[in-house]
This record gives structure tokens, sequence and C-alpha cells, in this order.
């Protein structure tokens, strides 16, 4: 919740040649590049560089530059990149990949954590609910809800929840203390194969620092909002390293029910390094609770229910605990590296929700709590060689994945957080004091592989192919029902990369990949109405097919470019049954659309970035009634995504950013009779160095004040007891225009 801090920030008189060196630190391979590389200049506010492949690097371990002369020409090549944060030719495996630096995230405003995300080109992170609850996530025409088709990771350890008491692929990072952050890798669209569930349309891995400067900071807000860090890393003698964070956070927002989020956070990662070895092991606790404004019914504020920030249920909210351990091995050598990474988490989470209000239960009304407790291990092993084959430079890459969830999940009814004994809104008979109780165990193994060869100086082929199984059982507490499922899945990858010439890039990719589903909707344990009468079967692993024609330039000077046209076919759109708690597959979709991203750096400590995204999104039927659609228009998927920024970092010691948030308009039904019309908002962030051991910083969010929706949807509700049932808009606003003050010291 509080402001980003850079691990070491750059000192105000620094020379270019170690702000280059700095810079470099905050990504790998520095370690074993060619002597003979020679960093150019640094620009402080440049941000994206794509990394050499897609991230499946254990978070802060070196990457062994590795080949003869044309891959020394690259190691070379990548060490001037990321000192100055520009030009990925020859390196990116399409148009639409990269990488954030520390830096970046240092100086874009955020107002909680999650929105880190959205220095991601054409990602939006918003809220339908409290701050402790997990973020809803937008991107290339999808609602991704709370993280379906995002598969995001934080230190390697994947977050998305499959088989969840809130929906499939639930994605919180509440948990992560934002000034650990060392970066952020990102892809977009199924052609990495290292890349398996959850990663359709996108994936991010936010990577975690080895070596935290002593810092101590806090910030206070207008919306009751407080934050404290406190964090440092010890140095021994043999090189190795300690680092230990915690962080107390509060946050009230506007709201006539106050959130009153409370959360506090720790963090130990020990890292060892040998010439041809990194470990590390990192443990991360958080705790948190809240209260939610979930999003009421438009027609409730606009006759005088609630406020603009009311509820008609102040009962609502949620409580979320996480603890894990996990583990980085890198063994390296001239030509080959094996990366490995296990970990292991345990979460529990409890939530209070009313969407419906009195539609089942005239008397007592519809709030539900959604309670799980989850056990996750599992990890991933990689191992990357550089070979010649014909006389031509190749990279292949082998690799496992493995994951194993012990989740215990059930959905009760309530009034104000205090459970009743019958669920008014189940089709079948359920038990006393639970509407449904599960105990799932699930796993999931997947092999994949990918070569990266280098036919002529101006043509490379990536060429992957990726198999899953998932496998996994339920049995019903309530009526005793026991089931298991299985299901193997291939998918193929591959891009064609053509260049560069006039520092241009062309970029043909095509792929396939997957999101699990719900096992208890697979195996039909949690009785629901289905879609179609049952008629459509829930698969537990649903398949996608996207191809994007990509092009990266910097054929102007200080500008970098890249644009990338996508399509990505779903065999089974996903929605959530909030009644029931679980995902229902739904008709077949279809996104098609462009992205154009932008960086342009006028001066070395000047960064002005532009980001757009349109996208066109329908079911790809031709008869939607089969499915129980009244048409074609996909709900809440957004036709437009822009955002525009500027970012600083002037040597007399000034820095900050402005950015320019705006999500397009959307349907909130399917026949496209109700539109949510997004919004638009600005954020902006100004600091100042006094010395270098403290800087203070100002941060005004929603500048314009800007009155609309931060996510608005579309169901039945009945807003009291004796009010007719309706189907309409509900909204959750934005926050009004705030202030927050930090002050940080080194130490």
């Amino acid at each position: 919740m509080g402001h980003v801090v850079s691990p070491r920030p750059v000192r105000r008189g620094r020379s270019p040649f170690i702000v280059a060196l700095l810079c470099a630190s905050a990504f790998t391979t520095t370690a074993h590049a060619a002597p003979s590389a020679k960093p150019t200049p640094s620009k402080d506010a440049a941000r994206r560089a794509s990394p050499v492949t897609p991230p499946i690097t254990p978070a802060g371990s070196p990457q062994k530059l590795i080949g003869h002369k044309t891959t020394e020409a690259h190691g070379e090549e990548h060490l001037q990149v990321i000192a100055s944060h520009t030009d990925p030719m020859g390196r990116a495996l399409t148009a639409s990949q990269g990488s954030i630096t520390a830096k970046e995230l240092r100086l874009r405003p955020v107002y909680r954590v999650g929105q880190l995300l959205e220095s991601v080109p054409g990602l939006v992170v918003t809220a339908h609910s409290g701050e402790g609850k997990a973020n809803q996530y937008l991107l290339r025409g999808f609602n991704l809800d709370h993280g379906t088709d995002l598969a995001s990771f934080v230190d390697d350890i994947p977050v998305n929840e499959p088989t969840h008491a809130h929906g499939q692929g639930y994605t919180d990072v509440n948990f992560l203390m934002p000034e650990l952050a060392q970066g952020i890798d990102y892809t977009k669209g199924p052609f990495y194969a290292d890349v398996g569930d959850f990663g359709v349309v996108g994936s991010d891995h936010i990577r975690l620092t080895d070596d935290l400067r002593g810092q101590a900071s806090g910030s206070l807000g207008t919306l009751g909002d407080e934050h404290a860090f406190i964090g440092d890393t010890a140095h021994f003698k043999n090189g190795d390293k300690l680092l230990g964070a915690f962080s107390i956070d509060h946050l009230n927002g506007p709201w006539a029910h106050p959130d009153n989020f409370r959360g506090i956070k720790s963090a130990a990662r020990y890292t060892h390094t040998t010439e041809h070895t990194k470990f590390n092991l990192t443990g991360l606790y958080y705790r948190g609770q809240w209260n939610n404004t979930t999003d009421q019914p438009l027609e409730a504020y606009q006759k005088g229910l609630i406020s603009r920030y009311g509820s008609l249920d102040p009962s609502d909210g949620g409580y979320s605990e996480r603890f894990s351990v996990s583990a980085h091995h890198v063994l390296h050598n001239d030509n080959w590296q094996l990366k490995t990474s296990l970990y292991v988490v345990h979460s529990r989470l409890t939530l209070w929700n009313d969407f419906s209000h009195y539609l089942n239960d005239p008397i007592n009304g519809d709030q539900e709590q959604q309670d799980e407790t989850r056990t996750t291990f599992g990890g991933t092993s990689a191992y990357q060689r550089h070979d010649t084959f014909l006389h031509r430079a190749t990279d292949t890459t082998f690799g496992v994945q493995g994951r194993w969830d012990s989740i215990y999940i059930d959905r009760r009814h309530t009034r104000q957080r205090k459970v009743l004994p019958d669920c008014p809104d189940s089709s079948v008979p359920t038990g006393q004091y639970v509407c449904n109780a599960d105990n799932v165990s699930q796993g999931n193994v997947g092999l994949f592989g990918q070569n990266i060869t280098h036919w002529l100086p101006w043509l490379r082929t990536v060429v992957g192919l990726r198999g899953d199984y998932y496998g996994g059982s339920d049995h019903s507490l309530v009526s005793g029902y026991r089931g298991r499922v299985h299901q193997w899945l291939f998918q193929p990858k591959g891009s064609l990369i053509f260049g560069p010439w006039y520092k241009t890039e062309f970029y043909i990719s095509a792929g396939q990949g997957y999101h699990s589903n719900d096992i208890r909707a697979v195996l039909g344990t949690v009785p629901t109405d289905g879609i179609a009468n049952g008629a459509i079967a829930t698969p537990f692993m649903t398949r996608a097919t996207s191809e994007e024609l990509g092009v990266r330039t910097n054929i102007i000077p200080k500008l970098n470019l890249q644009a990338a046209f996508f399509r990505i076919d779903f065999s089974s759109e996903l929605t959530y049954d909030a009644d029931e708690g679980v995902n229902d597959a739904g008709a077949p979709s279809r996104r098609q659309g462009f992205e154009l991203s932008g960086q342009y750096h006028p001066l070395p400590w000047l960064e002005l970035n532009a980001d757009i995204a349109s996208t066109h999104a329908r079911y790809f039927t031709g008869n939607p009634g089969l499915y129980g659609l009244p048409g074609r228009y996909v709900a809440n998927a957004p036709n437009f995504i822009g955002s525009f920024g500027l970012l600083a970092d002037h040597p007399s010691g000034f820095f900050g950013g402005v950015q320019f948030r705006w999500l397009g308009s959307y349907p909130l039904i399917e026949d496209n009779s109700l539109r949510s019309h997004g919004y638009k908002e600005v954020n902006m962030d100004v600091g100042y160095h006094i010395t270098q051991y403290l800087q203070v910083q100002a941060s005004i969010y929603n500048l314009t004040n800007t009155h609309a929706s931060a996510s608005q949807y579309a169901y039945d509700y009945r807003m009291t007891p004796t009010s007719p049932v309706e189907t309409g808009a509900t909204y959750h606003p934005l926050e009004p225009r705030s202030a927050r003050f930090s002050v940080t010291a080194n130490f």
C-alpha cells in the first residue's frame, strides 16, 4: 500500500557510468558478460528491454551468457541494453514481451500494490471490493476477473489459485512488499513454452531483490491510510547476504463504512553465490483483514438508498493469511545452465460478500461466507544450453514444472457474518449451516521444450512444445459424492523473427495454451443450474489458440516502438457464478485487436510513454441461445485500454511520474443493452532527494477528481426485502481525489 522505493536508489551526482552499472545489477547476466563489453551511457528514465529468453530464471539468479562469437555479441549487446534500458533487438521472441525495471516501479504513482502490474503495457488493475481482496485484471479485451488467464508469479511462486472459493485463478498480490520488487518480466499470448496454466492472455513475473539498502519509510494519506516499512541486508565476509524486511499497513478509503484494512508483512532472504552456482532461500508472511464495500446497484445510489460510497450491506469483509518458503538454485558453466526452484505455500481466506442483497432471502439477505484453507507445493527445473548446429547458433531448453494443491473449501449463508442454517439459493438440499463444502486434491505436471536457432543474421526461429497433465479428486462433505478426473493437453508454439533491418524486427507467432477449470464444476460436485441446462460440459483444461503479428523498431532516434496485432480463440469462455461460488464453462469466444506501445527519451533523465490497445470481443457462435446468452457480446470485455505517462529522475534530486489511465467502455450484458463508460484517471508523484540518505515524496491520486466507476457488472438483485426483482447495473466507484505523503531514510 506504500510507495515503491528502489532497493538501491541512484544518488544524484553519480556519473552515467555508475548509474549504468547500478541499473544493470537490477537484472541478471552481468556477472558473466564478455570482458570487453562496454556499457553505453545510462538513460535513467528509460524502462523496457525484453529478456534474452522467456522468464524462467529464478528471481535474482545469474543467467549465464553462453556460446561462440554470435552469442558473445548478444551478450555484449545484452549488457548495453540493460545498462541503457533500450534496444531488445536480436533477443525478443515476440513484439509484446518485455521487462519492467525497478526504477520504473519506483517512479510510477501507485495507489495500491497490485497497480505495480499496470506497468505492463495494456494491463488495467482495478477493484470491485475491499483493499484486502484480490484485484480485478483487464487485458487484451478480457475481464480476467481476479486473475483467470493472467499467470502471475512472485519470486517464481505461482500466485494464481485454481479451484478457489472466489473465482478460478484467484490472484492476490497483497502479500508483496513493493520495496522488495526488483522488476517485472511479462509476456503476452500463449507463445512461451515455460508458461502453462492461466498464461493464455499474458503472464507477469515479479522479481525480488537479493540486496536491499537499509531503509525505513513511512507514509500518511488523506483517505485514512498509513504505511511503515523497515528493511536491510547483512553482508557476510564470504559474500553471503541475509535480507530482512517488515511492514504494516492501514487504509480506510472514502467508504461510508470504512475498509479499515490492516495488514502486516515480513520477509527474510538468504543468498549464497559461488563462481558457478547461486542459491537463495526466502520466507514470506502476510496477514490482512478488512471490510468490503462490494459493487452496489447503481439504482440504489440514484434513488438515495445509499451515498455514492455507501453499501446496502456494510458487514461485508474478509480475512487472509499466507506463509511461503521458496528456494532457488542455479548451476552454470560455459555453455549450459540448470535452474531449479521449489516452493511451499500455506494460506487461509474468508470472504463475506452480498451481491444480490434480498433476491434469494427477503428476510435475512443474501450475504455468503466463502472459506478456504490451502497448502500448495511445487517447483520448476529447466536445463538450457547453447550449441552450434551446421554453423548456426542454437539455444535449447528442456524443463519440467509441477504443482500440487490440497484444499478445503466451503460456502455458507450468513447475515452480518453470522452463519445461518439454510441456503435458499441452492437448487438441491444442503447440509445444516453449510451450502457446500469440499475436500479437493489436484495436481499438474508440465513438460516443455523450446529451441531458438539463428539461421541467418536476419532470421531466427522459435519452436516450442508443452504437454500438461492435470488430475485431481473432489469429495463433497455435504452430499458425500466422490469424483476423480484427469486430462492431457499438448500445446505447440512457435515464432518466426525477421531482422533487424534499419533497427527494426518483425515477428510472426502462433501457439496454443489453456486455463484449468474449477474441479467442482468439472465433476458437477457443486450443483448448479449449468449452462444450457447442463448441455455444455466443463473441461478440466480449456484450450485456447492465438496468433500474433508484431513489429519492434528503434529507427527514430530516442524512440522505442512496439506494435502487435493479435487474435485469441477460446473453446469455452469462463463465467463466474456468484451464487454457487464456482466458474462455469460457456460459449466459445474470439478476441482480435492491436496494441501499440512507445517510449520516448528526449533527455537522459526523462521518459514519455504511451500504451494503447483496442480489442473486438465476441462469442464465436451463431446460436448464443444454446448457451443461455441473449447476444454475442462478451460481458465486461473492454474495447479500449490506454495509458499515457511521464517518468523523471532529474540530477538535481527531483523525481516523479504522472500517469493517465483510461479504461474504455464495455457491455454489461451480452445483448449490449447495458454498457459501462469505463473511466479516466490521472495519478502523479513528486519527490526530492534532500540528501543521499533522506527523500520525501508527495502523491496525488485521481488528480481531476473523476466521478466514474472503477468496475461495473450487471445481474439480478432485490435492493430491499419488499423491492421487486430487477436486473441492473452495479458499480464500485473510483476513489476521489486524495493525497499521500511519505518520507524514506536510508542507513
